[in-house]
């Protein structure tokens, strides 16, 4: 089972590492869901981290509608990764009428190849997450998809969440996400049988002193 946690800066990947994550989401700015962290950021999680770290391509809060020049910021911070050796990205982008922008996101995913690409939790804007799998089935490059089923919850959203696991048929990978915390994560998993979760409590809570 894959415990990817969600961090917003060094000191946080560093001590999810410590207290056993699989794999990071490196973000900044998480209370408004997250958006790119610094190069610096990212430089020092790449040389010092020693499990795999996934980079948000996010370049502001809000929704998941960019204009030209917000892409060719997520664009920039693409290949900045790539040049640092990350080994994945994570991002989302729709159109105007809350669906999957395949244009952009086939050229987003021109530029990260050779890094595994998450696409996430904008698929739950869109009015069918489980149609919007076939989408990205047909872009061909994207590994996993972060959702928690359209719903706040992975609780709330379990329903959906099934529906989006056989449409995807393991390719991409559905990543469970949706308040999934080191407490409640074996009653999910029991619900809903996947095998890689994300959450902000996967592996505690990050924010407390150590003693």
């Amino acid at each position: 089972m894959i415990k990817e946690v969600c961090v917003e800066n060094f000191e946080e990947a560093i001590k999810a590492q410590k207290m056993g994550a699989s794999r990071i989401e490196l973000c900044e700015n998480l209370h408004v869901g997250g958006t790119t962290p610094s190069y610096g950021t990212i430089a020092l999680c790449k040389k010092y981290l020693k499990i795999p770290f996934f980079v948000m391509i996010r370049p502001r809060g809000g929704n998941f509608v960019y204009n030209d020049i917000e892409v060719e910021i997520m664009k920039k911070d693409i290949k900045l990764c790539r040049e640092l050796g990350v080994e994945g990205i994570v991002f989302g982008v729709l159109n105007q009428k809350a669906e999957i922008n395949t244009q952009v996101v086939q050229e987003l995913c021109v530029l990260a190849r050779g890094m595994s690409i998450t696409f996430h939790k904008a698929i739950d804007e869109c009015p069918r997450p489980d149609l919007a799998i076939k989408h990205i089935k047909m872009i061909g490059s994207i590994d996993r998809v972060l959702t928690s089923g359209g719903k706040p919850t992975a609780i709330e959203g379990m329903e959906m969440l099934k529906k989006m696991r056989d449409a995807a048929r393991q390719d991409p990978v559905i990543i469970v996400a949706g308040k999934v915390t080191k407490d409640n994560i074996d009653e999910i998993k029991e619900m809903i049988p996947a095998k890689e979760f994300h959450g902000r409590r996967l592996v505690g809570d990050l924010t407390q002193e150590e003693s």
